[in-house]
């Protein structure tokens, strides 16, 4: 195994820790020394290990100190919750509280992009939308289809359509909520809670009104944003099947092996 792949995999479960209030915030994280002797590791590769979790926004460096503990659920920005996240999985509680904070934003800002879009002046390309949508059909069709590729072109399209209603805050904020939600399987498979086939047909429907001109009734938008809230309640519901059943899956490995 080389340096960096050690590196790596004790900063994940320093940041694990952290993430699962083993280490509390304002505390001295273990010294060099010693988490070169907890993980058999030389000093340079122990102060590199530390440096990698000052990297995640997890510690922060106190000269004489040593690296002290923050408090990343009060004080972190997008890119700590974004590594909080992904450290938080095999604590169900935790990941579905912060999942939950994920799709609600993510569900926001989804919306503004669709109603923005179709009551605004700016049109995307047709063909350029349309290709799109014919490529996520392609994969959804597949007898094991990529969700995580056909999502990441989901972010795509909204990503666009931010572009185009000129909301760059609104896009960089999708940008990272995408990329927590696509580093995460239990995440991606959350949001297929329907078959993806029911994904391409919603964006060949939207497509239908832009491309129509005409747009959509107030009781059309209002039943859209009825079964889009529901839509996101049952993602939710999936991942908390999902987590909860990967701990269940812990549990009985480790009586297994106990």
């Amino acid at each position: 195994m080389g340096s960096q792949t050690v590196v790596a995999d004790v900063a994940d479960e320093l940041a694990r820790r952290v993430a699962a209030g083993e280490y509390q915030p304002g505390d001295l994280m273990p010294s060099v020394r010693q988490v070169a002797e907890e993980f058999d590791m030389n000093r340079a590769t122990a102060q590199l290990t530390l440096g990698r979790l000052e990297s995640y926004g997890f510690v922060e460096a106190r000269r004489g100190k040593g690296f002290t503990i923050r408090d990343v659920r009060e004080a972190g920005g997008v890119e700590v919750y974004h590594q909080l996240f992904r450290f938080s999985i095999p604590m169900p509680d935790i990941a579905i509280e912060m999942f939950r904070d994920i799709v609600d934003v993510e569900r926001n800002l989804v919306l503004e992009a669709l109603l923005g879009y179709t009551g605004g002046a700016q049109r995307i390309d047709s063909a350029e939308m349309k290709a799109t949508i014919d490529e996520l059909e392609s994969i959804a069709r597949q007898d094991d289809p990529d969700l995580r590729q056909i999502l990441a072109l989901e972010v795509a399209l909204v990503r666009r359509l931010l572009t185009l209603l000129g909301l760059p805050m609104q896009r960089a904020i999708m940008n990272s909520i995408g990329e927590m939600v696509l580093e995460v399987p239990e995440a991606v498979e959350a949001y297929f809670a329907g078959a993806p086939d029911l994904h391409v047909l919603v964006w060949r429907a939207l497509a239908a009104v832009w491309d129509s001109g005409s747009g959509p009734s107030e009781a059309q938008l209002a039943l859209f944003e009825d079964l889009f809230g529901m839509y996101h309640e049952k993602v939710i519901a999936r991942f908390e099947e999902l987590v909860g059943m990967a701990e269940e899956g812990d549990g009985r490995s480790h009586a297994a092996t106990a």
